[in-house]
Parts: C-alpha cells; structure tokens; sequence
C-alpha cells in the first residue's frame, strides 16, 4: 500500500489526530498486504440477505416480464454500488478505530433497510432511507479522512463532490411522488457511477491496493455465487428422487466451473500492477456479477421445471441462461484485455464458450439435456481457460 506522506505539522493534522486518523494506514501482514479485516466481512453477511431479497423478486416464474429483470439488475447495481463504496474507502484509508467502527455499524443498518425495501419499491421508502445512511455514512468517513493529508484532500473532493450530488438526488426521491422516483434514482445513480471517471485522473495518483481490492471485489463475487447456490438449492423438493438429486448435481457443475475461473483468474494475479485506481476492474463486475445473478436463478427454474416433468423449456428461460453465461464469458475476456492484448488461444477459448452455448440455447428445449449439454460446455470452458490462465502466469514470472 502506498504511503501518503504530510509535510510538517498543520492544523489539519492535528484535527485528523482529535478524529483519531493520525498516522492511521490500512493495516497490512508481515509480508506487508492489504487483508480484509473482521468489520468488512461483518458488513458482508447483510449484503448476503441483500442479494436473496433481489432474487427473490423473481419469483418462480420462469418467463417473468422483461421489465422486471430490469427492475432486479437495476437493484442488484444499487446494493453492489452501495457495497463498493465501502470497499474503496477501506483500501485507502481504514483506521479500524472506534468511531470508524461505529459508522460502519450504522451503515450496516442502512444496509438492513435496504434490504427490508427491495421487495416494495418504489412504493415503500425502506430503500432509498437505508441508501441514504449507507451513503451518508461513506461521506462522514471521506469527511474524517479529507484533513490527514494533502492526498487524501484530493481523492476526497472528487468523491464528496459527486457522491454527495447524488446523495442529495436521493434526499429528494423521497418527497416524489412513487413513480417517480425511479427516475430520480437512475440519475442519482448515473452521476455516482461517473465520478470516478470524471475524476480519475486524480484518483489514480493514490493507486488501490492492489491485492486488497481484488481479494474484496472476489468475495463479492462470492457472495453472488452463494446466491446461485442457494437459488438450486431452494428449487430441489424435500425428500427428492434420485434423478433430481442427479439433475441438482449437474445444475452445480455450473457455478463450480465459474467459481474456479474466477478464483484462477484473481489467483494468478495478472493484473497486480495494472489496476491503478480500479475503476475499470471494479466496473467490470457489474455485467459479470448480475450475470451471474441471474443465472443463478435460470438454472434454478430448469431444475423446478425438470421437477414438475415438463418436457419444453419456456424460450424466455432459454434467453435468460445463454445471455447471462454470454456475458459472463465477455467480461471474464475484457478483464483478461486489462493485463495484456488476448492472443489467438484466449479469443478461440471465448470463441468456442459463445457458440457453443449458444447453439445449446437455440436447440435445445429439454431441460434435462440442455442442462447436461449447457454444464458439459461450461465445465470444457473452464478446463481449457484455466490452462491457458496458469501458462500465462507462468510466463509472466518468468
């Protein structure tokens, strides 16, 4: 982690000191890297029942309106929004002290209330209540750290400056009238998205930590797949027979494929000396973790349809599942782009996934055998990217 030094003692370091930040950094191992500490993995377990209540609008129905996986994405982007704010914070500053610990408590709260207001927006204010004491929390914690030094003065205009624009677009949504506040929302959400960019050239004169922000942004990742777990879990009946127990089994080859591309691609850490300020890292897991979010919940629906013997798979479903493992495949081939230039093997890999999962979707109605064809190219997927991953982390050590 890099140190941001002051020069002489000033009114502003003395302030940082009353606030308890004075000399505070991340707190680092002895090999000196950046870990998550208990308070971010506590903060965690709320973002878990977060992520349920946006499933979970859903339903059961496999062919839900198209309006309505737009409401979900749109959600699933305000908890995760909500969540990476906290993350970068952590990776920059971090005191863990008392008051530090405190506000992150109160943010945890938020986070509870958002929760609770998932399932009744835009009626209800739960939501947009618990967004504003998430937010309003990260600002008070950017307000401790603004006097500690002349760097930390700079990152923390650039987000005071946006995040607290949209903070008070959300303030406003709650005197609207409910249909209108999704509105408010999206452009709220819209310029809190874009001040990194805007700013980015400030930004990454204070680089992230480059092994805590990736080691972060995986666990969330995580927490999406857990998601996935629970949603084929939920759709497998009590007492079931032993072909749903096989059906189930095969549904899991799925999220295990992509949880062991994902942890090889973090693993290997090719992109450790070129995250900067992480924007476009951390972007990246939008498309790729509501993806993953949502196919999740199609293989769910395929293991309850193959449950009630249907014999066709809606083609909505069928959308579903091959646009999300799509744009799971993309993104995992433009965080590769990140590091290096993918060669002709890397684009075959993503060339070979696209097709065939696609024609798999296109063809094939049965449930039991799209699920066993779609797992079958996934797990083929992972095997060959994996291999090209660890060569590519071999030659970069060498």
């Amino acid at each position: 982690m890099r140190r941001v030094r002051t020069g002489g003692v000033h009114w502003p370091g003395r302030l940082a000191g009353r606030l308890g930040l004075r000399g505070a950094e991340p707190r680092s191992d002895e090999d000196g890297h950046r870990h998550a500490t208990w308070l971010e993995l506590f903060l965690d377990l709320i973002f878990v029942y977060a992520l349920a209540a946006v499933v979970a609008r859903l339903g059961s129905d496999p062919t839900p309106a198209p309006t309505e996986v737009l409401a979900v994405l749109g959600l699933f982007v305000v908890v995760q929004w909500a969540w990476v704010g906290q993350v970068y914070y952590d990776t920059r500053f971090d005191p863990d002290d008392a008051p530090h610990r405190v506000l992150v408590l109160v943010a945890l709260v938020g986070a509870g209330a958002m929760t609770l207001g998932v399932d009744e927006v835009p009626e209800s204010v739960l939501l947009p209540i618990g967004y504003l004491i998430v937010r309003g929390v990260l600002l008070l914690l950017y307000l401790r750290a603004r006097p500690t030094s002349p760097m930390a003065r700079t990152v923390t205009s650039v987000y005071l400056t946006g995040f607290g624009a949209g903070w008070l677009i959300w303030l406003a949504s709650l005197a609207a009238p409910a249909t209108a506040r999704p509105v408010l929302w999206i452009v709220a959400m819209v310029i809190e998205l874009a001040t990194p960019w805007v700013g980015w050239r400030w930004l990454d004169r204070w680089p992230v930590d480059n092994r805590h922000l990736p080691e972060r942004i995986g666990q969330f990742t995580i927490i999406v797949l857990g998601s996935a777990l629970a949603s084929l879990l939920f759709a497998v009946p009590d007492h079931p027979r032993p072909y749903m127990i096989a059906t189930a089994g095969v549904a899991f080859l799925v999220p295990a494929a992509v949880w062991w591309v994902y942890t090889t691609f973090v693993t290997t850490r090719l992109l450790q000396t070129r995250l900067r300020g992480g924007q476009a890292y951390s972007y990246l897991h939008f498309p790729l973790d509501g993806a993953l979010l949502l196919l999740g919940w199609a293989l769910g629906q395929v293991v309850r349809l193959v449950d009630d013997d249907a014999t066709r798979l809606p083609l909505h479903l069928r959308l579903v599942l091959a646009t999300s493992v799509l744009v799971w495949m993309l993104c995992g081939l433009v965080l590769y782009w990140l590091w290096s230039r993918p060669s002709a093997g890397r684009l075959a890999i993503t060339g070979y996934g696209i097709v065939s999962a696609s024609l798999v979707a296109a063809t094939v109605s049965e449930p039991r055998l799209l699920l066993f064809l779609l797992a079958l190219v996934i797990v083929g997927y992972a095997v060959l990217l994996t291999r090209r991953l660890t060569a590519d982390s071999q030659e970069t050590d060498l």
